[in-house]
Formats: structure tokens, C-alpha cells, sequence
């Protein structure tokens, strides 16, 4: 999804969230939110351990056994489980007023049009946008990161024009640019991270930083190593020197508090936002039915923003169960879920360092730093595959390979790693369980 933002008194962001991100966003058309309404009210006075228990009820996968093990959710940096209510709605949907939208006059088609754009509200209350009219869905957050490419991109890049990225980033925001790269004759740079945090080098940011600079497009909250990117800052900098701001937000829009109107770009991604004005000006990506005004045999006028980037049928119920996730969420209310996931990462990063020879990439909470809850880590001797393997047989679901981020694993010297990324149903109980399972897995390849 694409939202542009009309913001003063300078541009905004362009999100786009995908229209299956339900659940723990997304990290890409992967990590994505989808919420059913929560069974009860918020708890107000309990204590966050007690949170993630209850929180844990809005979803009915989890209530399962995996080998003989209650299952252990931790691959939320993939895709994160659905609540009941995301679920209900997407039932709902399919089973009393499946239609196309905008298209049709009868009753069906006119509640899905409303509930799909009631999505597209919702959307834009949660992250903060001036208008609905600044949230375009789109598929995933690949694809809305090339429709920037292939409309905003190829139509301004010129040959030694910069595109400013990091090791960081997700091949989907790095081969989308590659790919502009190559077609305009635009030069990339690549912020490296820092010897001792393992976090975007900032210093190294700002000598990068130059007149030539045309676009930064840089993760907010890293899917590998969990560091949160200074987006205010970052923005400020590059609009200083007259280039546009794409950030990839697909670990943070679903973790943390994200205010549009505050952070500074002029695209986000939540697996997109933007100024109003800078989608005007934007031509469409996809030709077909109902990004058009008026078709003639050799020529169309398009329709505007969001529907010009809205090209045929679009994912309805996904779009409609992501405005049930928005409700979920705002339920529970991202103040507390950002709260309880830093504790919750904490503890995750405190009981992995002192397992013996586990070693955790990216900087420590400790450190002062920013950083999300989640840990990708290597175990000394050990192929994350085979810890990955052991740890499914314990009912303890993790993610093992490169993250698509095979450059920064080479920055790193090291192939793949194994990534533990809890989320709000996720509990200290089952962190430690699943530390228990790795210290059974270490001891089953060392004895």
C-alpha cells in the first residue's frame, strides 16, 4: 500500500502497505499483521508478562502442539500469526458480500467498496496520515518499493545522479534500485555499519550525503540485525540536500508507534507513504481497469492518487482484513505493544548471551541504541540449519538463512544466521523455553 501524505511545511511520507500485511509487517510480503478484535478489553493495570498471555488468546494457531511440544512461535520477522478478529473479517467477507469494488452498483459490490475503503482509513488513522487518500495497497512491500522505482525513479534519475542505501537492506530495497540504477545511469552508496554496534554508521551517512544525492531509501528497523535507523535525523539530513526520502518500515510500523507526520519521508513502506502532491506528479505503474479517467483507442487520462496505482482487481479481503488488524491493534494500543515487545527483546538478548558460544549481531540494548526484539545469532561450530532443524523438533519455529540480506551477512563474514523474533502473543515463558531447546540443540551437535 502507497500512502502519500499532504503535510506541512514540508513533504511527508508515502506508505505503502502491503494488502496481506496483517500481522507483524513486514518485514516484507512476509511480516504482516492480521487481527481479529481482541477478546477482551486491554488490561490496564496487569503487568506486561500477563499482556502477552492474554494477547496470546487472540490467536488460535498458536493453541497447538508441534512434535509433542506446545508450539513456540518465534519466525515473526517472516510472518506473524493472525488474531481471531482478522480472521472473522476475511470470513465475513468471503461469505456475505464477496464482490469487485468500485465497479458495481448492487449491494454486495457497494459494502465491499465501503469496508475496502473503510480498510484504506483505518490505515491511515493508525500510521498517522492527513487523508486516506495518501494509503495506495499495493501487493507487498516489493511492490511498492519498484512502483517508486519505475514511476519516480525512472522518470528522475539521470546519469551520476545518487542513490544513497545501506548494507542493511532488504533485497527488495536494494535490486529494485539496482535495476533503476543500470536503466538511468544513477550511482548507488552504501552506508556501512559501525565496528562496535553493528548499526548504520551515521557519521559515514552524513559523508555519503552530497548535492548528488537524489534519493535515500534506507530500512527503519533493520529484519537481521534489529537496529532502529535515527529516521528524523536521516530525513532532515537528505532533505538538506534537495533528495527525496524512501524508508522501509516494515519491522516497525506493526511493533512500535509510527507517526507518519512526524518521521520525515516522502515514502514509507510498510510492505508505502507520501506528500500528496509528489503521487500527483508520479505516473502510473500498471496499465488496466481502474487507475484510468477516460480510455480512448490510442490514448488515457488517469484517474488520481490512490486509485491511479490501483491498476484491476485488488486484494479486497486482505485490504479489509488489515483494517481489522488496524482496529486490533489500536485496541491493544502501540504504546504497550512497543513496551512489552522492548522487554520482551530484552530478555531474549539477555538469556542468548549467556549461552556459551552463541554469538548475537547488531548492538545490545544495553548499549543506549535502539533496537527491536528480535536476535539473529550463529552458534560456534553449528550451521544455523541444523539449529534451526532441532529447535522445529523441540516445537520451536525460528528462521534460519540469509534474511535476503546476503550483503550484510558478507559485511558480517558469515553466510547465514539463525533469527529468533518474538512479537506480542510471544511470552518471557517461551523465550526461555526456547533457550532451554538451543542449549539441548548445542549439546546434541557438541557431545
Amino acid at each position: 500500500m502507497l500512502h502519500t501524505a499532504r503535510a506541512p511545511p514540508s513533504s511527508q511520507q508515502f506508505l505503502a502497505f502491503t494488502s496481506h500485511s496483517v500481522s507483524r509487517a513486514s518485514s516484507h510480503p512476509k511480516r504482516r499483521w492480521v487481527a481479529r478484535q481482541a477478546s477482551s478489553a486491554p488490561p490496564s493495570l496487569q503487568s506486561q508478562q500477563a499482556s502477552g498471555e492474554l494477547w496470546r488468546r487472540d490467536f488460535p494457531i498458536l493453541d497447538q502442539s508441534v512434535h509433542g511440544h506446545r508450539l513456540v512461535y518465534l519466525d515473526n520477522g517472516a510472518t506473524s500469526q493472525k488474531p481471531e478478529t482478522v480472521i472473522r473479517a476475511l470470513d465475513d467477507y468471503y461469505r456475505s458480500y464477496n464482490s469487485n469494488v468500485h465497479r458495481g452498483v448492487h449491494a454486495l459490490s457497494a459494502r465491499a467498496t465501503a469496508a475496502y475503503e473503510s480498510a484504506r482509513e483505518k490505515v491511515a488513522a493508525f500510521v498517522g496520515a492527513a487523508s486516506s487518500r495518501e494509503i495506495v495497497f499495493t501487493r507487498n512491500a516489493s511492490e511498492a518499493i519498484n512502483l517508486v522505482a519505475q514511476t519516480w525513479g525512472t522518470a528522475t534519475l539521470r546519469p551520476g545522479d545518487e542513490i544513497l542505501l545501506s548494507v542493511a537492506e532488504h533485497h527488495s530495497n536494494l535490486v529494485p534500485w539496482q535495476m533503476v540504477a543500470q536503466r538511468t545511469g544513477a550511482v548507488l552508496r552504501h552506508v556501512p555499519l559501525t565496528k562496535d554496534t553493528e548499526e548504520l554508521d551515521m557519521a559515514a551517512f552524513h559523508d555519503l550525503l552530497s548535492p548528488r544525492t537524489r534519493l535515500v531509501a534506507l530500512v527503519h528497523v533493520s529484519n537481521m540485525l534489529g537496529c532502529i535507523a535515527p529516521a528524523a535525523e536521516i530525513c532532515e539530513a537528505a532533505h538538506a540536500v534537495g533528495a527525496r526520502v524512501l524508508l522501509d518500515c516494515c519491522q516497525s510500523v506493526p511493533n512500535m508507534p509510527v507517526d507518519v507526520g512526524r518521521l520525515g519521508a516522502d515514502w514509507i513502506v510498510a510492505s508505502a507513504h507520501k506528500m500528496y502532491e509528489l503521487l500527483e506528479s508520479m505516473p502510473p505503474w500498471m496499465g488496466g481497469g481502474e487507475m484510468i479517467q477516460d480510455v480512448f483507442l490510442d490514448r488515457s487520462t488517469y484517474a488520481a492518487p490512490p486509485s491511479r496505482f490501483e491498476a484491476g482487481t485488488p486484494a479486497i479481503a486482505e485490504a479489509i482484513g488489515l483494517g481489522a488488524a488496524c482496529d486490533y491493534l489500536t485496541t491493544l494500543g502501540m504504546h504497550r505493544v512497543d513496551a512489552y515487545e522492548r522487554e520482551l527483546g530484552a530478555h531474549l538478548h539477555e538469556q542468548l548471551q549467556a549461552v556459551p558460544g552463541v554469538r548475537i549481531y547488531g548492538p545490545g540494548p544495553e548499549e543506549g541504541v535502539g533496537r527491536a526484539a528480535l536476535a539473529s545469532f550463529n552458534v560456534d561450530g553449528i550451521h544455523p540449519t541444523d539449529i534451526s532443524t532441532i529447535l522445529d523438533q523441540s516445537g520451536v519455529a525460528v528462521r534460519s538463512g540469509h534474511m535476503c540480506t546476503q550483503p550484510l551477512h558478507r559485511e558480517l563474514g558469515i553466510s547465514a544466521s539463525v533469527r529468533a523474533a518474538p512479537y506480542l502473543y510471544n511470552t518471557k515463558h517461551e523465550v526461555d523455553v526456547f533457550v532451554e531447546a538451543l542449549k539441548e540443540a548445542i549439546s546434541f551437535f557438541t557431545m
